[in-house]
């Protein structure tokens, strides 16, 4: 090539390098050799980038592996100094992709899930891409006010490794700060959540919940989305008082579908339908003329209702708790009082249970309260046993170990108490009515009346 030539030819080229690569540019480029000092990259000048080997030291191992020749990458420019080449960062590039990302996140109003990888006095730190985003306290729906900062801090260590949804409420790339909001994403975040659940959801199906909140009327169990509803008639087979007797919040327990309000959305489920039905074994283990013992649970106009085994209940009818003319069953007998019965007639298909305390006779009755006398005294007897026990134990400290025993007590008494924060009963869905509660309670009530007023009818036709 002549002079003329090459001279003409730098003159093209100064002529189409119009763009002189500035610091802080963001430019891609083709990878045209990987060596020990870096990646080799043409941008498309007279002068190719180089990625140094400290650059790619930032990336992950699977990225730097993914790293061949011809791929085409993103640069971020850090040095234009050289003659002969320009230094550029893969590393930045990437932030700075993270920091457009997290603007575009922010005009979009769109919600994105994060794991909760840190936490400090202030709230939690969760990752984006590259960058450390941070929820401050106030933003965080698990953290409600009045805590105080031991409280704060054990909410805060719960989180890690939860993952949560947020919304990016401020970006500032000068200052560095990466802000989201959970308070702002949560309810949106159930709801679209709700939605999928629901469609996907179907009456029958057996999912694992966690109990999320206790009410008089029943349980919250959240579904991963959603929370349903177990209506104290559906947490176990036998009587309960309150859900506190079964289950705990926070409890992982499993659940079956009863009945899906897609209009509502509301979720039936229950506890007890994967439970066995103490009904099903009955007949192996009573049969009429035995003797039981029961457990006044409720007296009607009828008789009483008295609970053999967990579960099972049988009917004390009016007629069968005396042999003198009873007018009302309380005249005989109390709630929470245990008498020995003779069952009289047993139908498990139908779940009932005929007992009767007039067909005890009396010296039953006699060896019956001996029995039981004697255990009570047996068992009030252990009591005492184990407390004298220590006491023969603890001999008088000799010369040389009383020192010794003394300092060890007061070591053991300067040991501070553990804090514990009892968790309250909430539940995570609010939106639950009290009147879903009332009407789902009124029916199992109502049920019980109908097969109770059946098997009146029955024990008065035998009567």
């Amino acid at each position: 090539m002549s002079n003329e030539e090459s001279n003409f030819m730098e003159e093209f080229l100064d002529q189409h390098d119009y763009e002189e690569p500035q610091v802080g540019d963001i430019r891609k480029g083709i990878i045209v050799a990987i060596t020990p000092q870096g990646v080799i990259v043409d941008l498309g000048l007279k002068r190719d980038g180089l990625v140094p080997s400290s650059d790619l030291s930032k990336l992950e191992p699977e990225e730097r592996e993914a790293l061949q020749i011809n791929d085409e990458i993103s640069i971020y420019v850090t040095n234009t100094d050289a003659p002969d080449s320009l230094l550029v960062s893969i590393h930045l590039a990437q932030l700075n992709q993270d920091w457009i990302d997290a603007e575009a996140l922010m005009e979009s109003g769109d919600i994105v899930e994060g794991e909760v990888i840190g936490y400090n006095k202030g709230g939690a730190i969760i990752p984006f891409g590259r960058l450390r985003g941070f929820v401050p306290a106030s933003h965080l729906s698990e953290l409600s006010r009045g805590l105080n900062d031991r409280q704060r801090q054990q909410k805060l260590a719960k989180l890690r490794g939860e993952k949560i949804p947020v919304k990016v409420i401020e970006v500032d790339r000068r200052r560095r700060r990466l802000v989201f909001s959970q308070r702002d994403a949560q309810k949106e975040w159930e709801d679209q959540r709700k939605k999928e659940l629901l469609k996907d959801l179907n009456e029958g199906d057996v999912l694992t919940g966690r109990v999320s909140g206790l009410r008089d009327f029943g349980i919250f169990v959240d579904l991963g989305g959603a929370d349903g509803l177990v209506h104290i008639s559906e947490l176990a087979w036998y009587r309960i008082a309150h859900p506190r007797e079964v289950v705990k919040v926070g409890d992982e327990i499993e659940v079956y579908v009863l009945n899906i309000n897609a209009d509502s959305q509301r979720i039936s489920l229950s506890r007890k339908r994967l439970l066995e039905n103490p009904w099903s074994t009955v007949e192996q283990r009573y049969h009429e003329n035995q003797l039981v013992e029961g457990t006044i649970t409720r007296i009607v106009d009828y008789g009483a209702f008295a609970e053999i085994e967990p579960g099972v209940e049988g009917l004390l009818h009016v007629s069968q708790l005396s042999r003198s003319q009873v007018d009302s069953a309380s005249e005989v007998v109390n709630e929470g009082e245990t008498h020995l019965l003779r069952i009289v007639s047993i139908d498990p298909n139908r779940q009932r249970i005929g007992l009767s305390l007039r067909q005890v006779s009396a010296s039953e009755q006699i060896e019956w309260m001996a029995m039981r006398e004697a255990e009570e005294a047996e068992e009030a007897d252990e009591p005492e046993a184990e407390a004298e026990e220590p006491v023969a134990e603890a001999a008088e400290p000799t010369e040389e170990n009383s020192g010794e025993a003394t300092e060890t007590v007061e070591a053991e008494s300067e040991e501070p108490e553990a804090e514990t924060a009892e968790p309250a009963e909430e539940s995570s869905d609010l939106d639950n009515s009290e009147e879903e509660a009332e009407t789902a309670e009124s029916e199992p009530e109502e049920s019980a009346e109908a097969e109770e007023a059946e098997q009146t009818e029955e024990n008065e036709d035998e009567s």
